[in-house]
């Protein structure tokens, strides 16, 4: 969330690693060093004091979601994990989705204060950091692996989606309805007659998934968590690449990035390809900050072929193209002709690109227009978008006057400005801020839209990491941001029957579990700095010229002093 940042032309020199990898720049001047160094590589780092205990706690609390998720996690109709002995009861009696609810819950905020608590352990970053933020994170995922979707029920739409496109039908065209038994598959019906969101390239995975299993709804869903863990590793290697690159703590970057339960549940637990697509966009703008245009043109649009909105990206993955080459021709700033010329050239690769794709899988080009068009209906009532429209419905319905219109000249107004925004940006700034200008860039995008998912912010986490991430009310928004959507995912997307009639009840289950965890994790001695601790870099101190000490100086008030404190992460 900085402003400012290294000036570009520093992207040739790779900065030296940390610890957390196997760089042969790593200092070794002496055989002690020597020692320290291969002791670091060889150790995880899982068991360096005040790191045991935080690392444990993830495990706990991934267990819980894992035992959690077998009770109220997403179960299609036609999986045979219905008809385990030991899962009926945990999904068809009260004790059962009683116990889960809260073991869910629970796992949820263990994981999320283990995450405080590693952060913490870690302040100062010490060499070797990142190693044990990939141990801690790695460890934490593998329950995941095996849990049944939580917070979201999407994959289920990849299974039909993919059936769609063995059955030779077009799901830019067609909804998932038009496939037998498509509702035994576990799709949500708000799919069964809308096109699909996703790219060309994802229809491809989810097609090869589909034909690998026959079928089968569960070795599928397996199928497309690993899928989405490739993505997570892209994104786990290049975010210590671009903070490194961009003078950033690489460590705390990541642990910032992917070691956050929301991190963890919405792209392995919950299977979403925005982990795709995320991994790929990242390793497109590091090697565009590197030079390697072409390169990096190709993996965001390949990033593009899952999600459309990463098109948002190419304007300044050919800004940073352009300012590599000014920097080898000795210039302080790229030209506005160079600019232009890379414009053109990313322009140019990427649409040739996805037209080789449209020809390769038959839908053309058309696809690109059926994207723009389609999107989230409704409105989070978080957004900003989704707050003004609510406010303005209730003025209108004060005055008995029709408020249909609202939502849509909503959107409408949130596209326009973020379109301007992004054109700004793209026009306005100098080279050594081209991320941050990305970054921001993208963010107008998702915030002026009336829906926001919770792993929305899992597309704009780790660029601001990569930028800079302010020890101060930026990593506490970060904090209560994680916080909240953990608390809403874990009582708004629960599997329940029906014929138990316990949905309200769970809902209120969950949500008083969330409140005692997090009043806990505000009052327990390990955690309550987050919420009571560096909420600025420096103590205020606000003079009082009516009030004098014995020597006759005014005295002073100090706000926000952190002495005897220690720092935050």
């Amino acid at each position: 969330m900085n402003s400012s940042g290294p000036h570009q032309k520093h992207a040739r020199t790779a900065a030296p690693d940390d610890g957390g990898g196997l760089s042969s720049s790593a200092p070794t001047a002496s055989e002690a060093d020597r020692g320290r160094l291969s002791s670091a590589l060889l150790s995880p780092g899982l068991w360096r004091q005040g790191v045991r205990g935080p690392v444990l706690e993830g495990v706990v609390g991934s267990l819980l979601v894992l035992f959690g998720s077998f009770g109220v996690g997403w179960l299609a109709n036609a999986s045979t994990i219905n008809r385990w002995d030991w899962v009926i009861p945990l999904r068809t009696t009260a004790e059962g989705v009683t116990v889960t609810t809260i073991a869910l819950t629970l796992g949820c905020w263990l994981m999320f204060r283990a995450w405080l608590r590693l952060g913490r352990a870690l302040r100062g970053w010490p060499g070797g950091s990142l190693s044990t933020v990939n141990w801690a994170t790695a460890v934490w995922s593998l329950p995941h692996l095996i849990c049944l979707p939580i917070f979201s029920r999407d994959v289920y739409a990849y299974v039909n989606q993919g059936r769609l496109v063995l059955a030779g039908e077009d799901p830019y065209m067609v909804g998932v309805s038009q496939l037998d038994n498509w509702f035994h598959f576990g799709t949500d019906i708000m799919w069964a007659h809308s096109e699909t969101p996703y790219g060309p390239m994802f229809l491809w995975i989810e097609a090869l998934v589909m034909r690998i299993t026959d079928n089968a709804v569960d070795p599928s869903i397996f199928l497309f968590r690993l899928a989405c863990v490739a993505g997570v590793v892209l994104i786990m290697v290049f975010v210590p690449k671009l903070a490194r690159l961009l003078g950033v703590d690489s460590a705390r970057a990541q642990w910032l990035t992917a070691a956050n339960p929301l991190f963890i549940i919405s792209f392995i637990s919950s299977a979403h390809n925005d982990a795709l697509m995320m991994g790929f966009a990242l390793a497109g703008i590091y090697a565009a900050a590197r030079g390697r245009g072409v390169l990096a043109t190709v993996l965001v649009t390949v990033s593009i072929g899952m999600k459309l909105i990463t098109i948002v990206l190419l304007p300044f993955v050919g800004l940073l193209w352009a300012a590599y080459a000014a920097h080898r021709k000795g210039l302080d700033q790229a030209t506005w002709l160079m600019r232009f010329t890379y414009w053109f050239l990313t322009a140019a690769i990427s649409g040739a690109v996805l037209l080789m794709v449209g020809w390769a899988n038959g839908y053309g080009i058309g696809w690109l227009g059926v994207l723009a068009g389609t999107g989230d209906t409704g409105k989070s009532f978080w957004s900003p978008m989704g707050i003004a429209d609510t406010r303005l419905t209730d003025l209108l319905l004060v005055f008995g006057m029709d408020a249909d219109w609202t939502l849509d000249t909503m959107r409408v107004l949130g596209r326009l400005s973020s379109v301007a925004i992004v054109v700004a940006l793209m026009f306005l700034g100098r080279d050594e801020h081209i991320v941050q200008r990305m970054t921001w860039a993208f963010t107008a995008l998702v915030v002026l839209s009336p829906i926001i998912h919770p792993w929305y912010l899992l597309w704009l986490l780790p660029l601001f990491a990569v930028t800079g991430i302010r020890n101060d009310w930026q990593t506490k928004w970060v904090f209560f941001t994680v916080g909240f959507f953990i608390c809403y995912g874990a009582q708004d997307q629960l599997h329940v029957w029906q014929f138990l009639n316990m949905d309200e009840q769970m809902l209120r289950t969950s949500l008083v579990t969330s409140i005692i965890c997090m009043v806990l994790i505000g009052l327990m001695r390990g955690t309550r700095w987050a919420v009571l601790d560096g909420w600025v870099l420096s103590p205020i101190t606000v003079r009082l010229p009516w009030s004098t000490d014995e020597r006759g100086r005014p005295k002073t008030l100090t706000f926000f002093s952190e002495r005897g404190r220690e720092p935050m992460p």
